[in-house]
């Protein structure tokens, strides 16, 4: 145990760190690996290849993540700017370059391959486009004059055009939501909220129209026609599973389900560990919004505040967007549960989250005394004026 008597890098980390929530990420990423015993094996199977050739894949990952997770959370605010600004700028010249030398799977082009080992730029490009966005607003917002709205809203136009032309309409939604709210909480005046509604329905109207894919997947949501076997499969999985689920290794329907390693692993863990294991994860990704945006309530740092708001944002509309396909309450689309799910540059990305949201989060017990020495040195003057 870390004495608190004891002055230093780990001992100052330590005991400023949300450790609950810390846990919580470590807890998912154990969880995660467990399911890739019952989500994967079937998947490698149909592609003729050694049963647990995804769980060894997994398990490579899961110790850079939590290196990520660990290490990004010793990080100051002003050095989680300086390094978000770094991984913004090589997850844009990624994109663009996965454009040109990428792989096309499944209809897009958002991967390319380094060392035997595919890379999604769009995973790493949204945790720093989030902070930088924050640091935008707050700018704005504590000196009117720097135009960070205006840098704000060219840098989303760049994004939203690059995720466009992979094409992935799902993080686009999800990025738009997400830096939406952040707008809409550094005091977004009414003329830009009409504005930006507006905006957003035409987009969405415009991807409707030019890519038949998300048409598809809207239409099928909507009257059930076409090929909707993934998503009735998955759900017929959930039902199968009942409350306390069939046991671990005698789910029999994940094994016919494409995606279940990826899209649909809540599905496998419904029907092996049952729907109230599921409940405990619905639970989980609430406490992890929840307690972040306390966090943020709490902060007075306007950039910290809406960085902390928007990394969490991140994380519960991901895992939402996820269980709502599951559950057949959102179009199908292909979204990762955070941390659970199979795919590296998915749980190396939300590690990365998670880290920059331990570094923001961490408590500052100097800054809080000085917060309160100048409140204290101020009253009598105050006093006196009075």
């Amino acid at each position: 145990m870390v004495s608190r008597t004891e002055r230093g890098p780990i001992s100052d980390w330590f005991w400023t760190i949300d450790r609950t929530l810390m846990a919580i990420f470590v807890v998912l990423i154990g969880l995660g690996f467990m399911l890739s015993f019952a989500a994967s094996p079937g998947v490698a199977e149909r592609l003729n290849i050694d049963n647990l050739h995804f769980v060894k894949r997994h398990a490579m990952f899961i110790f850079p993540s939590l290196g990520l997770l660990v290490g990004l959370s010793f990080l100051s605010p002003r050095q989680v700017r300086r390094g978000a600004l770094l991984l913004l700028a090589f997850s844009i010249a990624m994109m663009v370059f996965t454009q040109f030398y990428g792989f096309e799977a499944k209809g897009s082009r958002r991967w390319f391959s380094i060392a035997g080992f595919s890379l999604q730029p769009s995973e790493f490009l949204k945790p720093a486009f989030i902070i930088i966005c924050a640091w935008l607003f707050s700018e704005h917002s504590r000196q009117p004059d720097i135009p960070g709205n205006l840098f704000a809203i060219i840098l989303f136009g760049i994004v939203v055009a690059l995720l466009a032309a992979q094409p992935d309409f799902g993080q686009t939604i999800l990025v738009t939501i997400a830096w939406g709210t952040l707008f809409f909480m550094a005091g977004m005046p009414w003329f830009w909220i009409v504005l930006l509604a507006g905006m957003g329905v035409g987009m969405f109207v415009s991807a409707y129209s030019v890519f038949p894919h998300v048409a598809g997947r809207i239409d099928r949501f909507l009257t059930g026609e076409g090929d909707t076997h993934q998503v009735d499969t998955a759900r017929e999985a959930i039902v199968r599973g009942d409350w306390l689920g069939q046991g671990p290794g005698e789910g029999t329907i994940k094994r016919i389900l494409p995606d279940s390693h990826t899209d649909f692993i809540f599905s496998v863990a419904a029907e092996e560990f049952g729907i109230l294991f599921c409940l405990v994860l619905v639970v989980i990704f609430t406490f992890i919004v929840l307690r972040g945006l306390r966090h943020a309530n709490r902060e007075g740092d306007e950039f910290t505040r809406l960085a902390i708001a928007g990394l969490t944002l991140l994380i519960g509309l991901q895992s939402m967007i996820h269980i709502g396909v599951n559950l057949e309450l959102l179009p199908a689309k292909g979204m990762t549960l955070p941390l659970i799910s199979y795919g590296g540059s998915s749980m190396l990305a939300i590690a990365i989250t998670a880290g920059f949201l331990l570094a923001l989060t961490r408590r500052n017990p100097e800054k809080r005394a000085t917060g309160r020495q100048k409140i204290f040195r101020d009253a009598p003057m105050h006093a006196e004026q009075a």
